[in-house]
């Protein structure tokens, strides 16, 4: 049960909004400029949906408060046209893609500029550890397979790993998977981009949860953005693509548009555990290797100041705040396939 406390706003309390999140399209970037106050953010594809939607939730619920004055909250997709100006007299900057990338827009620009990163990683060697990695919500990854093609139901740790380190290239050498004969088709691995938050994780969880696979020179060159079906390059028998499983329960829900969708994927058990149960994250699936937190990273100065716009940082995002208590929320990150974190561990923060 999602734990409710009372809420700490500077000017008012935000009265509980909408109570359920209608299946629809996936929200896009913001339809205007956010005015210098608001609070804007980029980075992980992972989690640009659910943010978009707490963006509408959230801003919504001010206005039935009749609050005209407190910082709005806004999110930039991690793809579409570029460069982006993400607030009204920011510097334009080319669109970041991913969660490194928004990490380091982070920590390249101020505040005029962003205000915080969407992260699907944990902190990672070269973040600063001014970095505050703060929570809100539990995602796995596991991986998608052509819907009509060769690939099994289900994979081991194993063959993830010799699949992306090219110790298999065949159909036909993936021999541990009861009740399935591979046919005689070379294996087509796909992964996201580097500064892929999905990535980082995807390679680190299939070598066990510690270190980081090598990819083998077999995997494939181009590297279609994440958990998207879409790409022409998924209508092949053959292909494989790690993908996030909350983010495909998302699509699965209707929160789609013509690219941001499973297309011709499905998703696929590891090790016998299938990631969706009863059209929800299956919580035994994401308290494996393949279980992740997502977050959103502030800069320390910011996330422990106290004028108005670290005032609204903390209505929003920290552990009293709008995404860790209001029920609205706690719809939206099911609604978009996440699980909620337990009260205490909703707005903690970890860095480096």
């Amino acid at each position: 049960m999602r734990h409710t406390a009372a809420k700490l706003f500077a000017t008012l309390a935000i009265a509980t909004s909408l109570a359920t999140v209608a299946a629809g399209s996936a929200l896009a970037d913001p339809s205007g400029t956010p005015a210098a106050q608001d609070l804007v953010g980029v980075g992980s594809d992972t989690t640009q949906a659910v943010l978009g939607q707490f963006s509408t939730d959230y801003n919504a619920s001010l206005t039935a408060a009749h609050d005209t004055t407190s910082p709005r909250l806004y999110s930039w997709d991690a793809t579409g046209t570029s460069p982006i100006t993400t607030k009204t007299g920011a510097t334009s900057i080319t669109r970041p893609n991913g969660s490194s990338n928004g990490v380091t827009a982070l920590n390249t620009y101020t505040n005029t500029t962003v205000d915080f990163a969407r992260s699907s990683r944990a902190p990672q060697t070269g973040d600063l550890t001014t970095d505050d990695f703060v929570a809100f919500a539990k995602d796995a990854v596991s991986w998608a397979g052509n819907a009509t093609g060769n690939a099994p139901a289900n994979l081991t740790t194993a063959d993830l790993k010799a699949i992306y380190t090219c110790a298999k290239t065949n159909w036909n050498q993936i021999t541990d998977i009861a009740g399935y004969t591979g046919p005689n088709a070379t294996i087509k691995a796909y992964i996201p981009q580097n500064g892929s938050g999905t990535r980082s994780f995807f390679l680190k969880a299939i070598n066990g949860g510690t270190g980081s696979v090598t990819l083998g020179s077999c995997v494939q060159s181009y590297t279609p953005e994440e958990n998207e079906g879409t790409d022409s390059v998924f209508n092949d028998a053959n292909a494989v693509f790690p993908y996030s499983a909350a983010h495909y329960i998302g699509q699965l829900n209707g929160h789609t548009t013509t690219t941001d969708n499973k297309g011709y994927l499905s998703l696929r058990s590891v090790d016998g555990t299938n990631p969706i149960s009863s059209g929800a994250l299956n919580a035994t699936f994401a308290g494996t290797n393949y279980g992740r937190v997502v977050y959103n990273v502030f800069r320390d100065a910011e996330w422990n100041g106290t004028n108005t716009q670290a005032t609204a940082i903390q209505n929003v995002f920290g552990p009293l705040g709008w995404i860790c208590n209001d029920t609205t929320a706690g719809n939206d990150i099911s609604s978009y396939g996440f699980l909620a974190l337990d009260f205490g561990v909703c707005g903690s923060v970890t860095h480096l």
